[in-house]
């Protein structure tokens, strides 16, 4: 399995701001004509939620859910420079260099769990297995963060997961956790092969496959931690994968 290598673009346009959440991410295009979902570096989450927006991403791109491309952006001072909002102005200025964006899936609609007959059984299972392995507390049905696109779900928004990471301490236990949110997840009710896709998942997610997700986040934005420090972490993770599977598995049955 090939490693994931980032692309590096420039971005040439400010498009518009998201004003969804509180990263006011933007819509930008870039020097290859596309458009893209820019998140910044200089947002208030800090440049941690880009590498766990890379990392988790990625992971779920690894175990073979559909995740648009993520690619590095590099954004100068003059972009946004027309820009009358005084917000988005200073945003810009302390995001200027590389930052996070993702492809952009125009006309793509938010996933809305009352429409029937838009999730596979074993989508729905894997994607509860992955988000429990990088506890991702934002994919619930409130806020699913998953769009429907040509008729596939794809799975975005991932800054929210590894919220370990920004505390060190007790690692250890926090790699063991069971990770009881996972009863909010907005696609439990289709998960009906939890274990069997955690099975698969974890036979793909090799400590090689894990270094080279990590190698790529860019070295400015790790702070204090280091990559082997988050390889250790999911390797431990994937050691008491039966616990948290147990739990999903639990809040499963719960519903039926």
């Amino acid at each position: 399995m090939s490693m994931p290598v980032p692309r590096t673009l420039q971005a040439t346009r400010y498009v518009t701001p998201l004003r969804e959440g509180g990263s006011l991410p933007a819509i930008v295009e870039a020097e290859d004509l596309g458009m893209y979902v820019l998140k910044f570096r200089g947002a208030g989450q800090g440049p941690l939620a880009l590498v766990a927006e890379w990392i988790a991403g990625e992971i779920g791109r690894a175990v073979g859910l559909p995740v648009p491309e993520i690619v590095l952006m590099e954004i100068d001072a003059a972009l946004g420079r027309n820009e009358p909002d005084q917000e988005i102005h200073d945003l810009l200025r302390a995001s200027i260099g590389l930052n996070l964006a993702i492809d952009y899936l125009p006309g793509s609609l938010m996933f809305d769990p009352a429409v029937p007959g838009q999730v596979p059984a074993d989508v729905a299972s894997l994607a509860v297995w992955f988000d429990a392995f990088v506890t991702n507390v934002d994919r619930t049905p409130r806020n699913p963060n998953l769009l429907c696109w040509h008729k596939r779900l794809y799975f975005i928004d991932h800054g929210a997961a590894l919220y370990w990471h920004h505390d060190w301490q007790d690692l250890e236990q926090k790699a063991r956790s069971r990770f009881a949110a996972i009863k909010h997840h907005v696609l439990l009710p289709w998960a009906t092969d939890i274990r069997e896709a955690g099975e698969a998942a974890r036979a793909k997610l090799r400590r090689d496959v894990l270094e080279g997700i990590v190698g790529a986040v860019p070295e400015g934005w790790l702070g204090a931690a280091t990559r082997e420090g988050y390889v250790d972490y999911f390797l431990r993770r994937l050691e008491a994968a039966d616990g948290f599977t147990e739990e999903a598995l639990s809040a499963r049955a719960q519903l039926v």
